[in-house]
């Protein structure tokens, strides 16, 4: 297994797949965000007590989640780099960095706006936020790290021992809501109740984030 792996870490070979898998996944990514877009957007039902406003989950829930799981993607490269020297995982996390980052941001700011009318503010110091925003910090950190040096073998290392610290800010991202009185609300996956014609254009504009973090990640390694 880890012979395959090797020989399909090899630069041409990766540089091969890459470019196999990119326009599929580009198309597919396109395709299924505008389905859940469109949907959520313009025929998901009104909230009955956010009215239109709570729209702004198919922008921020799908963001917020991929935040958190090319995370954790890039720990899993980061262990893969670290333990067997293979160049290209350490390449797959100095490409998922930026797009890690990206998603954070948006996350934090359709939080912020969609928290406004909720709590008369921008910006509170509520446990999910604040590990959020912490988790935005770490992404720049391994960037950071990663152009900090100019032997690439060495900043892979720096940056993947930085990622590996940092995982124990994912639990504490998804269970903030549970184990503090925070005034987020509870996690998307454990409302039940929500309207089927609201979920399902949610569970859309999810896979479509994946999707999309998987071609830019794809795209990002190519170059």
């Amino acid at each position: 297994m880890w012979k395959t792996l090797h020989q399909l870490a090899i630069p041409p070979r990766l540089y091969q797949i890459c470019g196999w898998f990119i326009p599929w996944l580009a198309i597919a990514s396109v395709v299924v965000l505008t389905v859940g877009w469109i949907w959520g957007f313009g025929f998901a039902p009104a909230d009955y007590q956010q009215g239109n406003s709570y729209r702004i989950i198919y922008l921020h829930v799908p963001a917020a989640i991929w935040s958190m799981g090319i995370y954790a993607s890039m720990a899993v490269a980061a262990f893969i780099g670290l333990v067997w020297q293979m160049k290209m995982a350490n390449l797959a996390v100095a490409a998922m960095a930026p797009i890690g980052a990206v998603f954070t941001f948006i996350a934090l700011v359709t939080g912020s706006a969609w928290g406004k009318p909720m709590w008369g503010t921008w910006w509170v110091w509520d446990a999910r936020l604040t590990s959020e925003l912490v988790l935005l910090f770490l992404y720049v950190g391994v960037i950071a790290l990663w152009h900090a040096f100019d032997d690439r073998r060495l900043a892979g290392r720096a940056a993947g021992i930085l990622v590996l610290i940092g995982v124990v800010n994912l639990p504490i991202i998804h269970y903030s809501v549970e184990w503090w009185n925070t005034l987020h609300q509870g996690s998307t996956r454990m409302q039940q109740s929500i309207d089927p014609a609201m979920r399902s254009p949610l569970r859309w504009s999810i896979f479509g984030f994946l999707l999309l973090s998987a071609t830019l990640t794809l795209m990002r390694m190519r170059n």
